[in-house]
């Protein structure tokens, strides 16, 4: 049983990882289970070109991005299992108690964070009712959201970046999931509000 299992290996989906790995040394993160579903083959990163996002080198390519954000991911915070090349086809079950059925395998966790696309069709099975137009695209791109308030659709399963409602700018999306971790983070504190920031003070 993972205490959380993250579907979408772009910006917001890694972003979230990562701030979730960096609580590793917190007593309430410490022993939690945390998984990444980072096949990302559609992603729009595919065919991105980075000149105006914060702490970016300009000229980055978006497809480079996706292959060094994950070995940044392993690299750093190693105790976050990287699920590669599965698709997820089905999310059922309540909070605390989640099935997540992939292409190859089947996952059970505690929480689940949705960090794909907004494309149309939405193609995971059991949020169907959540599906809406997304509310900050022109409405020629036919993009969608998941219903949720603050992130959160239903207990226990949380969308991040462009499929929560977020205009598709990197720095948006990134804010976007690190936004879902401190929520996941404080949850795990017992409601008491959770930062997690690195410094070089001793």
């Amino acid at each position: 049983m993972l205490d959380v299992l993250i579907i979408g290996g772009g910006v917001s989906g890694v972003s979230c990882a990562l701030l979730l790995g960096s609580a590793h040394s917190k007593p309430f993160a410490s022993d939690k289970k945390i998984a990444i579903i980072s096949h990302q083959k559609a992603s729009s990163l595919q065919d991105a070109l980075f000149n105006n996002a914060y702490g970016i080198e300009a000229g980055k390519l978006g497809s480079e991005l996706l292959v060094e954000s994950l070995v940044h991911l392993s690299s750093v915070y190693p105790h976050i299992q990287q699920i590669p090349n599965e698709k997820v086809l089905k999310i059922e079950g309540e909070n605390g108690n989640f099935s997540v059925t992939t292409n190859k395998n089947i996952y059970h966790t505690k929480l689940v964070v949705i960090g794909i696309g907004a494309g149309n069709p939405f193609t995971i099975e059991g949020l169907e009712e959540f599906v809406m137009p997304h509310q900050k695209a022109n409405p020629e791109k036919n993009r969608i959201q998941l219903k949720n308030h603050d992130h959160l659709v239903k207990e226990g399963i949380y969308v991040c970046g462009v499929l929560a409602g977020w205009r598709s700018q990197l720095s948006i999306a990134a804010g976007s999931g690190a936004a879902v971790a401190t929520d996941i983070l404080t949850l795990w504190n017992g409601g008491v509000h959770v930062q997690v920031h690195d410094s070089v003070k001793k």
